[in-house]
């Protein structure tokens, strides 16, 4: 099966308050953007100047702006603060206003989301469990009516969805280990991963395709979706000032910590060295830097790009990305199989 090689926007949610990033996913349309995936916190990962939006309220107002555009979270996470029900209603809603123009990502989440909200963070295998329910939850609820559902650790009695989409709303789950890419396998519509995991994407891949083979599903149908995350300015040390405020994303097994103070998660990464960040996030000066890092990605096999910017202009970025990086990609890619 050939899959079209799309290219998305990923709005830094984390940095700039959500009317200014209207601004930026509006110049991304006029670049060239396909998809703007935004996160789904309620903490973030810094505390210096940080934001932090409601992402379900800001994708509508998105998709009422700008047209042809999908929106969709990258990642939602059913732990404490949302139950599965409510993440089929929301989505469900949108895809009714913007048929098609809406997907999902499901992960594990971060304590920053669930523990400020006084929920205990538990370990990663029930937060798995939470999410393969999350999947039967939202396809039975979008599909069917007056379910009933009796799992692990969510319920459902007699609940039907009034509002129904109007499309299938595609189910994207994230994740790096066996056991999460597994859950892709056998119940994702695509794959949601990070450009920090190229070198094992493809025994990672091998996973997904085994797994989706042993409940007869065609893994050359999932869609393959990676984050680009690179830091961009002509200016090198500009860029790479810009790029620290992630390092906490560093900080050793932090998806499984119970760290959930912004504060706390920036003093800690303020640890982790320059060379340890620039491993993860390159700092790229250049057109050609960015064509790169997305040509890497095609050759995975990877059919849906999403550039994440930590460099200090968006402004820049989307420039360079309308005029030089998407027209040689889009002229040179068009599908993969």
């Amino acid at each position: 099966m050939l899959l079209p090689i799309r290219y998305g926007y990923r709005v830094e949610a984390e940095r700039y308050q959500p009317d200014t990033l209207l601004g930026y996913a509006k110049l991304a349309y006029y670049a060239g953007f396909e998809f703007i995936p935004v996160s789904d916190h309620f903490h973030p990962w810094f505390h210096d100047r940080a934001a932090c939006q409601f992402s379900w309220s800001w994708m509508p107002a998105a998709a009422a702006l700008i047209p042809k555009v999908k929106f969709g979270t990258i990642v939602s996470a059913c732990v404490g603060r949302y139950h599965p029900a409510l993440i089929a209603q929301a989505f469900a809603t949108m895809d009714v206003m913007f048929p098609g123009r809406v997907f999902v990502a499901l992960g594990t989440g971060e304590a920053m989301n669930d523990s400020p909200l006084g929920y205990a963070w538990p370990k990663f295998d029930e937060r798995l469990e939470r999410m393969r329910e999350a999947v039967e939850i939202l396809r039975a609820l979008w599909t069917s009516d007056f379910v009933n559902y009796n799992g692990k650790y969510f319920r459902l009695n007699g609940a039907n969805l009034y509002t129904k989409p109007k499309t299938q709303i595609p189910i994207y789950i994230a994740g790096y280990g066996p056991k999460a890419v597994t859950l892709v396998g056998k119940y994702g519509d695509g794959y949601a991963t990070g450009s920090s995991a190229m070198s094992t994407y493809l025994q990672t891949w091998k996973i997904i395709e085994a797994a989706a083979k042993s409940v007869g599903r065609d893994p050359d149908k999932i869609s393959r979706n990676m984050e680009v995350f690179v830091a961009y300015d002509r200016d090198h040390e500009k860029a790479l000032s810009a790029a620290r405020r992630w390092k906490p994303v560093l900080i050793p097994n932090v998806l499984n910590s119970p760290i959930h103070d912004p504060r706390e998660l920036e003093s800690l990464g303020g640890r982790i060295s320059d060379i340890e960040l620039m491993n993860m996030i390159p700092i790229t000066t250049n057109a050609d830097d960015l064509i790169k890092r997305a040509e890497s990605a095609i050759s995975l096999g990877i059919n849906e790009i999403q550039f994440h910017n930590a460099g200090p202009s968006e402004e820049e970025f989307l420039d360079i990305c309308g005029k030089e990086v998407l027209p040689y990609l889009k002229q040179q890619y068009k599908e993969i199989n």
